[in-house]
């Protein structure tokens, strides 16, 4: 199998593994499984703000939030130390997840482990791969999830709004700080002066 063979397979298995979410999201007019529609607005965000990135990271974004409904929040108790737990095995279902489907589309040791590693969220700030991925993660949540974010949460007030929003900055690197206010993403109308407040 040719590496683009290879890596698309792959991308259909994540793209199938994906499909098989029961929550939907609307989008032009007809209900989308959620995680699948996530994975392919990684894909799209990555094309734009990183086309040069190589298979191993395109794989790596498509499967960021692979079968996600599988690990729901409720199995965890409803506190901060439950919330950590959670996250940390969330991390661990995604990267052996994906782990799996390279050595189905017979990826070499070396890429799982690179990939299974970056969607491990491992070594954020000092990893590339890690960086990348959490760089598109924040990218795709500014142009598609904020909004419906801020409308699930009337209770939070301003200075809560402007945490979120400098927490999630903070974690992006340079780079992709400079894409997001040059107007490469479409920020949601009503939230660019909450933003550009956030970030100056």
């Amino acid at each position: 199998m040719s590496d683009p063979q290879r890596l698309q397979r792959t991308l259909d298995l994540i793209d199938a593994a994906n499909g098989e979410d029961p929550n939907t999201e609307r989008v032009d007019g007809r209900e989308v499984p959620k995680e699948l529609l996530y994975g392919q607005r990684m894909s799209e965000m990555i094309e734009r703000f990183r086309p040069d990135a190589d298979d191993e990271m395109k794989v790596a974004v498509r499967a960021q939030h692979i079968q996600r409904w599988k690990s729901p929040r409720s199995d965890f108790p409803m506190n901060r130390q439950g919330y950590l737990q959670w996250r940390v095995q969330l991390y661990k279902f995604h990267a052996d997840t994906v782990g799996e489907i390279m050595q189905q589309a017979g990826w070499p040791q070396e890429s799982i482990e690179r990939v299974k590693k970056a969607v491990g969220k491992k070594g954020i700030k000092v990893n590339p791969d890690s960086q990348l991925l959490e760089d598109i993660a924040d990218l795709v949540f500014l142009e598609h999830y904020m909004e419906a974010f801020v409308e699930k949460h009337p209770e939070y007030d301003e200075q809560k709004w402007l945490d979120i929003i400098r927490k999630t900055w903070k974690k992006m690197s340079a780079d992709a700080q400079a894409f997001a206010l040059a107007g490469k993403i479409k920020l949601p109308e009503k939230l660019i002066p909450l933003i550009q407040k956030a970030v100056a």
